[in-house]
């Protein structure tokens, strides 16, 4: 344990996003002598930038479409709802305040110290925080240096963009600057169909601005089965998203001005034509805050970009451990908190630490209808070389998804064929988010497709439409 004086710790946790507080929580509840620095508030990305409030403005946004529906309930609403964009802004941020308002309690609950400054590494046990003045000022504050027996690294990302383009904040701009605006652009152009720019299209397009998204690759959401991306682009372009995949255009030659974006656009392969909008979002993936955290005075690798780990967060440099969008991985806020845990519980000497295992952790995705998947995708069983048995059921299928007049999509259970292993799990319609922590937890006990259907789902669930999916692996669903 940790002696001396106050600067003294077992760990010093770098970075208080997701990953860095579920490290630092984790690591004082076994017992450690634990500091968590931020020059940043409590909770990073995730809170602040990134997943809560975004989700905070889709949940609004689906809102409105589900009261368009109001009279499929038999319910009589006179006129279209009005969006408030600047109510349903406001509301985002009480969202989050509500957030970090209760996050703050839980440091000294777990008896963790918080240190407000931008900490680097000085060596491997020694931690420089340059402190923030009175007034905020950074580095006017002086310098604490940290004394540690163990450092997680935890510096998450940051947006961005293209070579040859540079977002401005005010025509072309990236996902921070979106979850700043308190107005809505009439119309706007996203680059990126990935997780972030679906989820932005959704939410633009259900609160009245015509959206038009680009994607590079040949199928939107490419991480995911194709058969989600290709339902999910259905589903897109028949609520009037112009989608366009495979999609070429000239960096360079994107002008803005006080009207808005212009460039020239198409498949590749055909010719581009003109593109206009008010605003541009730039959603093209993050990179990992790894720059003056002072790696250069430690053995620590890196390899395109992020810190390079074991299974176990190690990193070359014995006692300094990386987690979260440091070491790339999936991206995700709740994979950052899982490798936390890891690492907490390896420093900890838990003898029972597994390690990390990327196909176990859910992703989710909350455009409308959602995405969540698990495990590998039918493209990955075939590329590894497996024999693969496929249950797939529509939500039409499932009487709560009716009631609920939400019943676009389906669940898709892949089997091994051979073993009769789970091999992945993929979901896009009602709810999919939330679903997808069954077959999460079937990952984890190493459930095949049988059990996952043999265990009862309620009657009327949208649990179901998993049970149903799993048994059709076999040809065994009862209501499909």
């Amino acid at each position: 344990m940790a002696v001396g004086s106050s600067n003294d710790f077992d760990l010093v946790v770098l970075g208080a996003g997701t990953g860095g507080y579920t490290a630092a929580f984790r690591a004082a509840q076994l017992g450690l002598k634990v500091a968590l620095v931020d020059q940043d508030k409590l909770g990073g990305t995730c809170l602040h930038r990134g997943c809560i409030p975004t989700k905070a403005l889709l949940e609004s946004a689906a809102f409105a479409d589900r009261l368009r529906h109001a009279k499929d309930f038999g319910l009589v609403l006179t006129g279209e709802p009005v969006i408030d964009y600047a109510a349903m802004a406001a509301r985002r941020d009480a969202v989050v305040k509500r957030m970090w308002t209760g996050l703050k309690t839980l440091i000294a609950k777990n008896k963790v110290t918080w240190i407000d400054g931008r900490g680097r590494l000085d060596g491997p046990g020694k931690v420089r925080v340059s402190q923030p003045g009175e007034d905020g000022t950074p580095g006017a504050g002086g310098e604490r240096v940290l004394n540690a027996t163990d450092v997680i690294l935890a510096t998450g990302s940051r947006v961005k963009s293209l070579p040859g383009l540079e977002p401005d904040g005010k025509r072309i701009v990236t996902s921070d600057d979106i979850l700043r605006m308190d107005s809505l652009p009439k119309d706007i152009v996203i680059v990126g169909a990935g997780a972030v720019g679906v989820e932005f299209a959704s939410m633009f397009h259900d609160v009245g601005v015509k959206v038009t998204l680009l994607e590079y690759l040949p199928q939107i959401v490419p991480l995911e089965d194709a058969d989600v991306s290709k339902l999910v682009e259905r589903s897109f372009t028949k609520r009037g998203i112009s989608v366009m995949t495979s999609a070429r255009f000239d960096t360079k030659s994107v002008t803005s001005d006080d009207d808005g974006v212009c460039l020239m656009v198409g498949p590749e392969g055909k010719e581009p034509a003109e593109l206009r909008a008010e605003l541009m979002l730039v959603a093209t993936g993050r990179a990992a805050n790894i720059e003056e955290i002072g790696l250069e005075t430690t053995k620590i690798e890196t390899d395109r970009g992020v810190i390079k780990v074991n299974g176990r967060m190690r990193t070359k440099e014995p006692h300094v451990y990386a987690i979260g969008d440091a070491i790339g991985g999936l991206w995700l806020a709740h994979t950052a908190a899982h490798e936390g845990i890891i690492a907490a519980h390896t420093i900890a000497g838990d003898p029972d630490v597994h390690d990390m295992d990327y196909t176990r952790q859910p992703r989710a995705t909350y455009c409308r209808p959602e995405i969540a998947s698990i495990g590998l995708t039918e493209a990955q069983c075939a590329e590894r070389g497996l024999k693969v048995k496929i249950g797939k059921v529509p939500f039409q299928a499932i009487a709560k998804a009716i009631i609920g007049g939400e019943y676009e999509g389906f669940a898709k259970v892949i089997g091994d064929a051979e073993t009769d292993d789970t091999l992945g799990v993929h979901i896009v319609g009602p709810h999919a988010t939330d679903l997808i922590a069954e077959s999460s937890l079937g990952f984890t006990l190493e459930a095949t497709p049988w059990e996952i259907g043999a265990a009862t789902h309620a009657h009327p669930t949208l649990s179901e439409v998993i049970g149903e999916a799993a048994m059709a692996v076999d040809g065994r669903s009862i209501n499909f």
